[in-house]
């Protein structure tokens, strides 16, 4: 069978007679050998009666969700293809021939996008349209490098078999998401086409909740993406920190009317320490992503693992955390040389301070390194995931 049509289901029997004579209508007029595929999600009004009658096939999702919904009618389905819709009479499945084209033309996933096609007027609220659709669509391009310019749009087609392949789990409306960045993550070949969203034929409200929705797909991405969300504004951190506490062990810095002095230097040893364990946290979520799947191990990342040793980076660490003793040995020498004198704090803090950091991220570095080690233990998942116990 060359396509299925999923919709998922839930309390639709206002709308779901339309969507699959839509449906059916696609099948008839380009003469596809295809089916259409109701996955209902615990319809209580009848959805499921009225769709068997209406000829399309349905199966009963045991999971509650917008995600498992789609998730169970794919793995139930027939065809080669999959076009999914929402069964709101939203989209109209008459008018996804273009989407099948793309399928045949070589494409793993073809994405519908309305900001590129037409919105009609009601069809998306405000908030929506203005706001949130387009902040997680810039949100995922930035970090997955995604060419998608519709990140959430609801009518999609891909090839069943990739799909099934790349390992989606998620069960609610986040789903989208899941689909969308892994399907960029495994390597498949994706592109878009303009659809119309039309208003719905809904007379009560949706099922999506803007706000608690999307920050779960907000989440998702953040959890996919951890150089954005820990080692990038680790980075940043230690930058400034860095930057400016240079500037403040040489005397006051002056930035319009604030006078930074040895106060502004401790806070600046603090943000050093801070960012170097969020950028630690990122590494460590890169290495347990790759190892148990979430995110695929590339041989350019391997190449890069295998440049490290645990040995090498305690030398490094070794010799940071000396440096920062030299410098503190240095000064208790010259104070105890003097007699204990009464300390001048704004002179002693520009030595003390960056020293006391150094030998902060040195034992961070080397109690960080120790626990790397054990990640990198060589076991039987390790070699599943085709990473050896390179800082072993």
């Amino acid at each position: 069978m060359k396509l299925s049509i999923v919709m998922p289901c839930l309390n639709e029997a206002q709308t779901l007679p339309a969507c699959i004579q839509r449906a059916k209508g696609l099948l008839e007029k380009y003469r596809i050998d295809g089916e259409i595929l109701v996955s209902d999600n615990g319809s209580i009004d009848g959805s499921q009666t009225l769709a068997e009658q209406l000829g399309a096939r349905v199966v009963h999702c045991p999971i509650r969700g917008y995600g498992a919904a789609l998730q169970y009618g794919i793995a139930n389905a027939r065809g080669e293809y999959i076009i999914m819709g929402d069964s709101d009479d939203s989209y109209h499945f008459d008018e996804a021939y273009p989407i099948l084209q793309k399928l045949e033309e070589g494409y793993d996933v073809c994405m519908g996008t309305r900001l590129k096609g037409r919105i009609m007027a009601g069809a998306m609220p405000s908030l929506n349209r203005l706001l949130g659709n387009p902040l997680l669509t810039f949100i995922g391009r930035l970090f997955f490098g995604i060419d998608t310019t519709d990140f959430h749009c609801g009518m999609r087609g891909f090839r069943r078999d990739k799909v099934l392949g790349i390992g989606l789990v998620t069960t609610g409306m986040e789903w989208a998401s899941e689909m969308v960045i892994k399907s960029r993550l495994m390597g498949l070949k994706m592109t878009e086409v303009p659809i119309t969203l039309y208003r719905d034929g809904r007379n009560r409200p949706p099922h999506l909740r803007p706000w608690r929705d999307g920050w779960r797909h907000l989440r998702f991405m953040l959890l996919h993406a951890p150089n954005w969300l820990f080692i990038y504004p680790g980075i940043a951190i230690v930058a400034t920190a860095f930057s400016l506490g240079i500037l403040l062990t040489r005397g006051q810095v002056r930035i319009g009317a604030a006078n930074l002095d040895v106060h502004s230097l401790l806070t600046m040893a603090f943000m050093a320490i801070l960012g170097t364990q969020v950028i630690y946290a990122g590494l460590f979520a890169n290495v347990y992503a790759r190892l148990i799947g979430i995110l695929p191990t590339s041989p350019a990342y391997l190449e890069w693992l295998k440049k490290f040793s645990l040995e090498k980076l305690l030398l490094v660490f070794f010799a940071i955390g000396l440096a920062g003793l030299g410098i503190f040995a240095v000064n208790l020498w010259d104070w105890y040389a003097r007699s204990f004198p009464a300390l001048d704090v704004s002179v002693t803090m520009r030595q003390i301070v960056p020293a006391l950091t150094l030998m902060t991220i040195a034992v961070q570095g080397i109690f960080n390194c120790f626990m790397f080690s054990l990640l990198f233990l060589k076991t039987r998942g390790h070699d599943e995931a085709g990473i050896g116990d390179r800082l072993g």
